[in-house]
């Protein structure tokens, strides 16, 4: 329980802000072992470009990660054929898949005991004519797991979604008995195994404003919601609502509760972003895996430039191992 924890970074689109982040954290010492899963061609390439010394060292499973300030630990991967930054290039969208690939791999044969992405560009990896909808939907499915819950959260604030990248006109569709019940489920498990809360109280919003206001601003609360939630309360889900969504997100009742469960993306999200944007985390929920991101995109107009604010991926990277250690540690008491 007390070995260093080793997390993969993965160092994202090239052209966007992730490669300088990743040499960003070699200018100060780390607590967790930090493992750069790019191409190193890219980073010493960008290092030159923003006028950084960092000492890149290969690593291989079985080594410690690199935590002093001015080093680096590289697990190389090829296949990147342009490094300029700010200027999307589709000849690298396989690199880029390459590596989330390695990372993920590397978690499941227990090499890292986490993953953490910086931001990549789904628009020019579908220039490329790959299918990609987002590095959720990718680990999910290289994982082979059925549901994954999209969470993200600040050191104030956990909100996870019940549906993801959907059109609004398709949410209530989407909201069924199955998919609530899986995602309050895992969000639930997870919430003790990674953040040791024994019995977390979530608070579930409506779809529809006033919840519903009885039926007579809709009725999903009443046919879908509700019952849903009744049953799950019964198989010992800690659950509050479905409550107003414009009024969930007040002290009144986040001070009484562990996390908040948001019926779509944009039902919940920009609380939170308004809230911590910067210093937010998106995390998965569901996998077999630890991962972590940050809450920004690739920033082209910033890359190259040395500008980059690096808070997120240091709340990313600082979750990621506190839930990798919380992982252990659920895995030691299930052994006593």
């Amino acid at each position: 329980m007390n070995a260093p924890v080793i997390l993969a970074l993965t160092a994202g689109e090239p052209a966007g802000i992730g490669p300088e982040l990743c040499l960003q954290l070699a200018l100060e010492a780390r607590d967790a072992g930090i493992v750069v899963v790019a191409s190193r061609a890219l980073l010493e390439a960008r290092a030159e470009q923003l006028g950084q010394t960092v000492a890149l060292h290969d690593w291989v499973p079985g080594q410690p990660a690199e935590t002093e300030p001015g080093r680096l630990s590289v697990r190389h991967v090829e296949g990147c054929v342009d490094y300029q930054p700010g200027v999307l290039d589709a000849r690298n969208s396989g690199y880029v898949l390459e590596t989330l690939t390695v990372a993920a791999k590397g978690c499941l044969a227990g090499d890292f005991d986490g993953m953490v992405t910086a931001p990549v560009h789904k628009g020019v990896i579908n220039d490329a004519g790959i299918a990609f909808s987002g590095h959720t939907e990718f680990l999910q499915e290289l994982c082979g797991v059925e549901r994954v819950v999209m969470m993200l959260a600040t050191e104030d604030l956990r909100v996870a979604l019940v549906t993801t990248h959907l059109p609004l006109k398709d949410v209530s569709a989407a909201i069924t008995p199955d998919r609530l019940s899986q995602v309050s489920r895992i969000l639930a498990a997870d919430l003790k195994t990674f953040f040791s809360i024994e019995k977390p109280r979530i608070l579930v919003a409506g779809l529809n404003p006033h919840a519903g206001e009885g039926g007579h601003l809709g009725t999903e609360e009443i046919d879908v919601i509700e019952p849903t939630l009744e049953k799950l309360r019964s198989e010992g889900l800690d659950l509050v609502g479905p409550l107003p969504a414009d009024t969930l997100f007040t002290p009144h009742w986040l001070d009484q509760a562990d996390a908040a469960l948001a019926m779509y993306h944009d039902q919940g999200l920009p609380v939170l972003k308004f809230q911590g944007f910067g210093r937010a985390v998106n995390i998965t929920l569901g996998l077999p895996i630890v991962r972590t991101s940050v809450d920004h995109g690739t920033a082209l107009d910033l890359a190259g430039t040395g500008k980059a604010d690096a808070g997120s991926l240091h709340t990313a990277i600082r979750v990621g191992a506190q839930m990798a250690k919380g992982r252990k540690a659920a895995n030691q008491e299930n052994q006593l």
